[in-house]
C-alpha cells in the first residue's frame, strides 16, 4: 500500500478530510477497484487484503475511511447518525469522494468491494448509479435487519464497555468513540428495525458478486439470497466454516471467487 493521503470533500456545508490509500501503481491503465470498509473499518484495519487481491486481479486499488473512522474527520461531538446514514455514505459522501480524487466510472472502468455496511453502500451505489459500474463485490452485506444482526452489535457493545474491545479498536482510529457510537447507536436505534434496501435491489443493473460465510455472526444467507432474489446478475457465493470476515477468515478464498467472476482479467 502506497503512502496514506488525505483529500477534502464538502459535505452540507462542512469540510471534511478523507484518508486514503492507493494501491497497485503500476497498473495504473487498468481498472479501479474502491474498497469500502465495514461498520467499525478504516483504512489500517483491511491489512494486506486489498493489496493482495489487486495483484491477483491485475488493477489498482483505492481504500479510504469514511467520515469518522480511522484518521479522517471525526464526527462533531453530540452528532448522531441517523437511520438512513448508509443511503447518505452511498449516495452522497461516495460520490463526493470519488470526485475528489478523479474517478469517474463514465470514463474508467470502476469496480466497488464492500464489506459489511461497507457492502450495504456499494448496494445503494450501484442501484442509483450502477449504469457506469463494472461491477460490484460485496462480502456479508445487509438489506434488511434480523434479529442476528441487533444480537451480534448488542454483544459488540458489551465487549466495548466493559472489556479490551474499545483498546484495541482505538488503534485504528482517531477518535474511536466517534465510529463505535455513530456504528452502533444507529444500528440500535428502535427506528432502523423496519430498515431495509430490498425495495431498491432491482435497479442494480450492474454485474454484482455476493459472498457470505455461512456462520456469519451478524446475518443469515436471507441476505445475499435477498440480492440474488431480486438482481439478475447477482452470482453468489456461500463460504462454509467462514463468519463475518471472510477476507481474514478464508482470504484465498475470497480472492478465488473475485478472479472466477471477473469475465476476463481486467486489464
Amino acid at each position: 500500500m502506497s503512502e496514506t493521503r488525505f483529500v477534502d470533500i464538502v459535505h452540507r456545508g462542512r469540510v471534511i478530510g478523507i484518508e486514503h490509500a492507493w494501491l497497485n501503481d503500476a497498473a495504473s491503465q487498468s481498472p479501479v477497484l474502491v474498497f469500502l470498509h465495514e461498520g467499525l473499518g478504516s483504512v489500517s484495519m483491511w491489512r494486506d487484503f486489498p493489496a493482495r487481491l489487486c495483484a491477483a486481479i491485475g488493477c489498482r486499488g483505492l481504500v479510504y475511511s469514511r467520515p469518522g473512522y480511522g484518521r479522517s474527520t471525526p464526527i462533531p461531538p453530540g452528532e448522531r447518525w441517523e437511520p438512513d446514514y448508509l443511503a447518505i455514505q452511498a449516495v452522497e459522501l461516495l460520490p463526493a469522494f470519488l470526485d475528489a480524487v478523479g474517478l469517474d466510472a463514465r470514463q474508467q472502468r470502476l469496480y466497488l468491494f464492500g464489506h459489511s455496511d461497507g457492502g450495504t453502500i456499494a448496494l445503494i451505489h450501484a442501484a442509483q448509479f450502477g449504469a457506469a459500474l463494472a461491477g460490484i463485490v460485496v462480502m456479508a452485506p445487509h438489506i434488511k435487519v434480523e434479529p442476528i444482526s441487533i444480537a451480534g452489535i448488542e454483544q459488540a457493545c458489551a465487549a466495548y464497555d466493559s472489556g479490551d474491545f474499545r483498546a484495541r479498536l482505538a488503534r485504528f482510529h482517531d477518535d474511536v468513540d466517534s465510529a463505535f457510537r455513530g456504528w452502533s447507536d444507529a444500528w440500535l436505534d428502535p427506528r432502523f428495525r423496519t430498515w431495509s434496501i430490498e425495495a431498491d435491489l432491482p435497479a442494480i443493473r450492474c454485474p454484482v458478486l455476493a459472498i457470505q460465510g455461512e456462520q456469519d455472526e451478524y446475518g443469515t444467507m436471507a441476505q445475499i439470497d435477498g440480492i440474488a432474489a431480486r438482481v439478475s446478475t447477482c452470482t453468489r457465493v456461500k463460504l462454509a466454516g467462514c463468519g463475518h470476515q471472510p477476507h481474514r477468515e478464508q482470504p484465498q478464498a475470497v480472492i478465488d471467487a473475485v478472479c472466477h467472476w471477473l469475465p476476463a482479467p481486467p486489464r
